[in-house]
């Protein structure tokens, strides 16, 4: 991954976030990024298709998000074309010192972002890093489905649905109450943040390096910056809360995908 330049981990380096996203499919398999040569109909019962939205289409935080739980199982990651969602920007001040992405519902918009294919271990690690069995955790994990929205591979396959992290607190709009999109860079981001509040100044400096050593130091902070996007009336929904159900996950009705397939190298 390092050839590749795909080796930075945006949770030790916060100002990479998403980091850094492959061009084409790859299965992630340790520390490289192998090519993916085509999709068989027999192995993919025990995987789901999970949307990567911000970070977790960067091979290396993905790396390390399954290190710290000892896992190194591969993970196939297929470029799609998903038709309905958008990436938003969180509303909320992430502990790792940046402020993620999140999915919107974005009717008619077409964009390519990863699927990654995981098993149930894999799973687990990627919904505790995104909260979703805690009280207090930032996501919920949904199920997306076809035709609301429409998840293609290159290869012409439509899935059923997808799996994507809903956030808990909703989505920074652009002005007008529309959900605005994530730049894809941290540094301008925060930038504007901080530009156009004095109060998120106040809490977390003048520049996006002060923002991101304070936020990592203070869970407390991050959660009083959280508050203030609200109190300075910056959020609004996702458009995606209708598909969480009781703060939890909700499972694909049950059948297999079409077609049931999970690629392999």
């Amino acid at each position: 991954m390092r050839a590749l330049g795909l080796a930075g981990v945006p949770r030790e380096e916060p100002l990479l976030y998403p980091g850094a996203w492959p061009r084409e499919s790859g299965l992630l398999d340790g520390d490289r990024l192998l090519p993916l040569d085509g999709w068989v109909h027999e192995d993919g019962a025990d995987r789901v298709p999970v949307l990567a939205i911000g970070s977790n289409a960067s091979p290396g935080q993905l790396r390390h998000k399954m290190a710290e739980f000892g896992i190194g199982s591969p993970i196939p990651m297929v470029k799609t074309r998903v038709t309905g969602v958008d990436v938003g920007i969180s509303a909320h001040v992430s502990r790792m010192g940046y402020v993620s992405a999140s999915p919107v519902r974005a009717p008619g918009v077409v964009r390519e972002l990863f699927v990654l294919w995981l098993d149930a271990e894999q799973l687990a690690v990627i919904d505790a890093s995104e909260g979703v069995p805690m009280a207090a955790g930032n996501f919920d994990r949904a199920w997306l489905p076809a035709p609301d929205v429409r998840v293609e591979t290159a290869d012409g396959t439509v899935l059923r649905g997808a799996y994507a992290y809903v956030n808990r607190h909703g989505v920074l709009h652009d002005g007008t109450g529309a959900p605005r999109r994530h730049p894809g860079e941290q540094r301008p981001l925060i930038t504007e943040l901080l530009r156009g509040s004095a109060r998120l100044r106040e809490l977390f400096g003048v520049t996006p390096e002060e923002f991101c050593a304070r936020a990592r130091a203070d869970r407390r902070l991050c959660e009083r910056g959280t508050r203030l996007f609200v109190e300075e009336k910056r959020v609004t929904a996702s458009g995606l809360e209708r598909y969480v159900r009781s703060g939890r996950t909700e499972e694909p009705p049950a059948g297999p995908l079409s077609p049931p397939t999970a690629p392999t190298p």
